[in-house]
């Protein structure tokens, strides 16, 4: 028999967690633990050994992840996504255990140093999640390769339709004007650098990245746009851009700076923007307190990534000298666009397997997975925040936005008709 011990502190671990649903719990010697009401979601997992329940009490933020990529910790029944919206749903009224609480206060010390993204860092970061076989994004992006949060006007688009959507919404508070200059700060594969061009009427678009994978690719697409003689693509460290520019936007890079770089990162958009310039940071934060990245996401999917609060980096705003004209929060539109992710990766599996290796799908599975948890579930969120040297650069009130947005779906028709 499984030593009791054990088994009871799996159930006071697990207890305060998973109140709704039902989760079994297979223990190695086959002994089944149950928790919650009965509800739905169902779901199932067993541990194949001893030490990997010790582990998963020990840390469980590192361990979760890690023990499910190993295979000693099985799903038998539901989804690995079902197991943590189980555990995740409620568990911000759970105070943690004292070893848990001692580990983060570990990880909240050793933030900084994670974080500091000095250029050959960044770029080795850069290289781990974004140089992986162009092949693999193919699986689950819609096919201009928006690797952002989509934006749903109405809840039910699909992935196309919400990520045109994201491209115009960004588009319109740019308030991008025919001819003139935008610099795109961590472009991605150029969709919406090209979207800038074709649609908004931008003269020039420069898009600078540390991904020689998605320079490529953007390169080669934007060499085959309409808009061709007004695009640039660079491998460029956004610290040694040279401008000016009237705009400057930058969409899920931000999350790599790092704190320690939040002051050199705005008074470097400062520098480069004109003095009626306008700018749209585009990127996922903390809407509560400021607090570590996870261990795992950290380890395996984003080392040196940082969720900012808008504590931590409106001060840096202000000491760059720039002003906030507008802030905007998508609550739940990722946590939407990652179940699409999701779903388009599951379905396509056998693909991703013929690419990499099982551990790898183990690993992309429960990175989807516990990232639409933690936008349904936890305090992170999307912050789009509008930012200019002179406050008159932007109009008093946000109605040019829809104004704007119907003229830019004019344009698409045009375009596609």
């Amino acid at each position: 028999m499984f030593d009791r011990s054990t088994a009871a502190l799996l159930r006071r671990a697990f207890g305060p967690l998973v109140r709704r649903g039902h989760l079994s719990v297979r223990l190695p010697d086959g002994q089944t633990l149950a928790f919650g009401d009965g509800g739905q979601p169902r779901a199932g997992i067993r541990f194949t050994d001893r030490r990997a329940v010790w582990a998963l009490l020990r840390d469980p933020d590192l361990q979760f992840g890690e023990l499910f990529m190993q295979g000693r910790l099985q799903v038998e029944e539901g989804t690995v996504y079902d197991v943590l919206e189980l555990f995740l749903r409620d568990a911000k009224d759970v105070q943690p255990g004292p070893f848990v609480r001692l580990l983060d206060r570990w990880r909240m010390a050793l933030r900084p140093l994670l974080q500091r993204n000095r250029p050959s860092r960044s770029r080795a970061n850069v290289a781990h999640h974004y140089d992986l076989d162009d092949r693999l994004y193919r699986l689950f992006l819609d096919s201009d390769r928006q690797y952002s949060c989509a934006y749903f006007e109405h809840g039910d688009e699909d992935l196309e339709a919400a990520q045109l959507a994201k491209k115009r919404h960004i588009a319109a508070k740019l308030l991008v004007e025919p001819g003139q200059r935008v610099l795109d700060i961590g472009c991605g594969w150029g969709g919406l650098s090209r979207y800038l061009a074709e649609v908004a009427g931008a003269g020039h678009v420069s898009g600078v990245t540390l991904s020689t994978e998605q320079l490529e690719a953007a390169q080669r697409l934007g060499a085959a746009s309409p808009a061709s003689a007004g695009l640039d693509y660079r491998l460029e460290d956004y610290r040694d851009t040279q401008g000016p520019f009237e705009r400057i936007v930058s969409v899920g890079m931000f999350e790599h700076v790092g704190r320690g770089n939040h002051d050199a990162f705005f008074q470097q958009c400062r520098e480069l923007l004109t003095e009626d310039g306008v700018m749209l940071l585009h990127f996922i934060g903390n809407s509560d307190v400021p607090d570590f990245n996870n261990p795992w996401i950290e380890k395996y999917i984003f080392p040196g990534g940082s969720l900012p609060s808008l504590s931590e980096c409106t001060p840096a705003i202000e000491r760059a000298g720039l002003v906030v004209t507008d802030i905007e929060v998508l609550r739940l539109h990722y946590a939407r666009t990652l179940r699409l992710w999701r779903e388009r990766f599951m379905a396509r599996r056998d693909e991703a397997l013929a690419l990499y290796d099982e551990r790898f799908c183990r690993m992309w599975e429960f990175y989807l997975s516990m990232s639409e948890t933690a936008f349904r579930y936890q305090d992170i969120a999307i912050f789009q925040i509008q930012l200019a040297r002179r406050q008159e650069a932007v109009p008093l009130t946000r109605n040019y936005i829809e104004e704007r947005k119907a003229a830019l779906r004019a344009r698409e028709a045009a375009l596609s008709g």
